[in-house]
């Protein structure tokens, strides 16, 4: 039996997200239609809110509903080490850990010539305009560990050598209560470069 013709828009419109299929959004789509009117007001709205309010930091790129954020004017904040990263959501990941107290750069994204998509089309230029005062001593680059992390990080690496700045990178290797034997070729190769003394 087909759908009626809002559901079936419905069901095209949840398609739309990141991870979510045909099934899953027909699933959503039920599941929405089952729940009280304001319940689902209450999430149209605060889509809208969210989409209306939320900008991107002018400073570091991250999501914020002020400009600069938070995280750019928040006292405590260790201003001579900035991490890049590719998103605003791994600012959140970062941030969860409380491990972390400098600054952030959002990129926008990673190097991929296959998407279309180069150093220019990142927030490079603003990085560099960010080093230009002397005061950030490290640049911990912290992008994906996969081919277009790897090169972007490489890229970033070679675009701060001249800038006198420190460059790291995010160590790799096995997660925390992970086995050795079920670990793959690469995490163990890569945990053994990172190897460092006890």
């Amino acid at each position: 039996m087909p759908y009626s013709p809002a559901l079936a828009r419905l069901i095209d419109e949840l398609t739309k997200l990141p991870g979510i299929g045909p099934k899953t959004a027909q699933r959503l789509a039920f599941y929405l239609l089952s729940r009280p009117t304001e319940d689902v007001q209450s999430l149209a709205a605060a889509m809208v809110t969210a989409r209306e309010r939320t900008i991107h930091c002018r400073v570091c790129g991250n999501l914020s509903e002020a400009d600069p954020c938070s995280i750019c004017t928040g006292d405590g904040r260790d201003r001579s080490v900035i991490c890049v990263v590719e998103e605003a959501k791994d600012v959140q990941a970062l941030e969860r850990t409380r491990e972390f107290a400098g600054l952030y750069h959002v990129l926008g994204g990673a190097i991929s010539p296959l998407d279309g998509i180069g150093p220019e089309d990142l927030r490079i230029k603003e990085l560099l305009r960010r080093l230009e005062g002397g005061t950030v001593k490290e640049v911990i680059v912290a992008t994906d560990p996969n081919a277009e992390g790897e090169v972007t990080a490489m890229y970033l690496a070679r675009a701060l050598k001249p800038l006198n700045v420190r460059v790291t990178r995010l160590a790799r290797g096995l997660p925390v209560g992970g086995d050795l034997e079920y670990a793959d070729e690469v995490t163990l190769g890569k945990a053994l470069e990172g190897r460092r003394a006890l």
